[in-house]
């Protein structure tokens, strides 16, 4: 009971601490046309709704090609891709633009039905694609430049700015242009704090791909988070799907966005949880720190002791207190994420160049990162740049993580005199060893 009351209330710090984080920030949200057409479309419209009511200002891309391809269709008029970009006869565009905007004014009554008022614009210049390698582009056309201004009128008024998938050029002429880079241009046109792409099921399953550990992974194996480096190292070594847009997310960090994030548009309340949790529930590309070790502060040892309090119950750590935290605070270093430390451990040094890993920690929900790994290998790397001969741990149920970084099965007697004497039979806690002088 008192865990479940405890991991509330974690959760509730998490939205107060990314309420304060993102008030005011600009966030701009791509909708995929078939989550527009999907059951949970009402949802994500009132969940938009309260972002928007909560500070955050917010714009919205919707995509329209299903609706698109319907009108052309019963119109008679064909049309095909490459490399994603649809071709069609130049008097095919106005049709093209009726299908852009009623989807636009479904997205607009639907806010409406929630309280929120948005509007429709044509802020976007663009010009012909014209013709590539021979190729006539036909009514495609490419992003010239965003009336900015405009757009940040809108926002500071309050209102949602809507953007139909049409640009004109200087004399009025429409321009059928990609959604998903509108998204990505008025994101960095604008300093976006986040780029969202909603989409249908963008999932990237590490399982399929060649990744790094470098990347962070969720229970099921998928990538919840990877900076801009790994972005670009996962583009190189794999064929990324077409209903992935991992390129257009990259450029977007590289040019500006803080964050981008590709979630499931079949998810109920993803983008609340992509905003206000750490973990939240896609996949996030990020030029900031994300996740990182740090030393322990003053500050952070009520927090860190909460974090040993369910391995302490469990038998797998000995118990501590705020002092002895306090009298060793330059032994500990913590994992932290937004600002929230999820785990912990120290490394203690003794006579005979000995050093000993204790206090491993981490919060249940983030035990699937290998976040305990990576506190683990940065200790050791510390005690070996401190002249260390070899590190120890006592543990009674981790033998095998340790097992698995390298450590080798060790006896009591091998201790030093001031830790043995805290050794008891009654825990009998198993000694391992990395040796440092290999």
């Amino acid at each position: 009971m008192q865990n479940s009351i405890f991991q509330k209330a974690e959760d509730i710090r998490d939205v107060i601490r990314y309420l304060q984080k993102f008030k005011n920030a600009t966030v701009v949200i791509y909708l995929d046309d078939k989550v527009i057409d999907s059951p949970l479309f009402s949802s994500h419209m009132k969940d938009i709704a309260l972002l928007h009511e909560a500070g955050l200002k917010i714009v919205l891309i919707p995509g329209s090609r299903r609706r698109i391809d319907e009108i052309l269709t019963d119109a008679k008029i064909s049309w095909s891709f490459h490399n994603n970009v649809r071709i069609t006869t130049p008097d095919a565009v106005q049709l093209i633009k009726m299908a852009s905007f009623d989807v636009s004014n479904m997205v607009m009554t639907s806010l409406a039905a929630n309280g929120i008022t948005a509007i429709i614009g044509n802020w976007v210049r663009s010009r012909a694609k014209g013709i590539i390698d021979g190729l006539d582009y036909g009514a495609a056309g490419e992003i010239d430049k965003l009336q900015t201004d405009a757009i940040l009128t809108v926002l500071n008024n309050g209102f949602i700015p809507i953007f139909p998938c049409i640009g004109w050029n200087s004399v009025g002429r429409p321009y059928n242009i990609s959604s998903a880079n509108l998204a990505q241009q008025i994101a960095i046109a604008l300093k976006a704090e986040k780029l969202f792409f909603v989409m249908d099921n963008p999932t990237i399953n590490g399982n399929n791909f060649e990744t790094k550990d470098s990347m962070t992974f969720n229970e099921n194996n998928d990538i919840a988070a990877m900076s801009v480096e790994d972005a670009e190292y996962f583009i190189e070594k794999n064929d990324t799907p077409l209903n992935i847009p991992l390129e257009l997310a990259t450029q977007a960090c590289k040019n500006g966005v803080t964050r981008v994030h590709l979630v499931d548009g079949k998810i109920d309340g993803v983008l609340p949880t992509e905003i206000f949790s750490n973990l939240g529930s896609g996949t996030m590309i990020y030029t900031s720190n994300y996740g990182k070790i740090r030393p322990m502060q003053l500050t952070d040892i009520p927090t860190v002791l909460s974090i040993m309090r369910p391995a302490i119950e469990k038998g797998k750590l000995l118990p501590r207190t705020e002092k002895q935290l306090e009298e060793k605070q330059a032994d500990y270093i913590v994992y932290e994420i937004d600002g929230a430390i999820h785990a912990c451990s120290a490394l203690h040094f003794y006579q005979g160049n000995q050093a000993e890993i204790a206090a491993v920690a981490v919060d249940e929900n983030y035990a699937h990162m290998g976040i305990g790994q990576k506190m683990i290998t940065l200790l050791l790397n510390e005690a070996k740049n401190k002249k260390q001969e070899s590190v120890f741990i006592l543990t009674t149920q981790a033998a095998d993580l340790f097992e698995k970084i390298g450590f080798k099965q060790d006896t009591v007697d091998s201790l030093p005199e001031p830790r043995k004497a805290l050794w008891t039979p009654e825990r009998n806690s198993k000694v391992y060893r990395y040796n440092l002088c290999k």
